[in-house]
């Protein structure tokens, strides 16, 4: 599985896959593309996109996810993104363009691909990095999070500032994996339209990022 994965996230991360869990992961996961190729979303060579687009030495920014879109063709293996030929955007990714305009007077530039952000330094990371199509978390008994929560805690013990992103409940329950206090934690309710409208909407974390880019040197986001 991780013949797929960036040579640096590799280095970083060699002693996870040693451990037990992330061997029954790697079987677990295998098998699901085996017995359900075209039903295990993203696709195999799909699976590390939010790594091999950011490296470790670029991280600026995580936006962490909960697991992919469980609708065909959608899923690219980035947080929240959709493949580019995708016609209707999720209502959370509209609701995050929105946000944007609110906020910064941008929108999504015509689709759902966020590739744009993740080159940018941006970890476009979900929790859980497969998904069976139709069904929504299904694969969350793997062993991802063991897997991710290793990776947010491998940046959260890094020296220089990063900027931690969690919409909604899930993803703000990993706030406590980040204990150094130069890092800066954006939580807000997801952009889901159930939740949107709780402070989602107003939370401005697109111009909180760069503000707090700039203010350690840092190049902002162009979003």
């Amino acid at each position: 599985m991780i013949s797929n994965l960036a040579h640096d996230w590799c280095i970083r991360l060699a002693d996870e896959f040693q451990k037990p869990y992330f061997k029954r992961l790697d079987a677990a996961v295998k098998r699901a593309y085996l017995e359900f190729p075209n039903e295990t979303f993203p696709n195999q060579n799909q699976l590390f996109s939010a790594f091999n687009a950011c490296s470790f030495s670029e991280v600026k920014v995580v936006i962490l996810g909960q697991d992919p879109y469980p609708t065909k063709g959608y899923a690219n293996g980035l947080s929240f993104s959709v493949s580019e030929d995708v016609v209707r955007i999720p209502k959370s990714l509209q609701n995050i363009s929105r946000e944007l305009d609110s906020d910064i007077g941008k929108r999504l530039e015509n689709n759902g691909d966020l590739m744009k952000w993740a080159t940018q330094g941006i970890l476009m990371l979900n929790s859980i990095l497969t998904v069976h199509e139709g069904r929504p978390g299904s694969h969350a008994a793997m062993g991802w999070e063991h897997f991710t929560n290793a990776v947010i805690e491998l940046l959260g013990r890094q020296d220089y500032p990063i900027v931690f992103i969690f919409w909604g409940a899930f993803a703000n329950s990993k706030k406590n994996l980040i204990t150094e206090p130069h890092h800066l934690i954006l939580t807000a309710p997801h952009p889901s339209p159930l939740s949107a409208y709780r402070g989602f909407f107003g939370c401005k974390h697109f111009s909180r990022t760069n503000d707090f880019l700039k203010s350690i040197g840092s190049a902002p986001i162009d979003w």
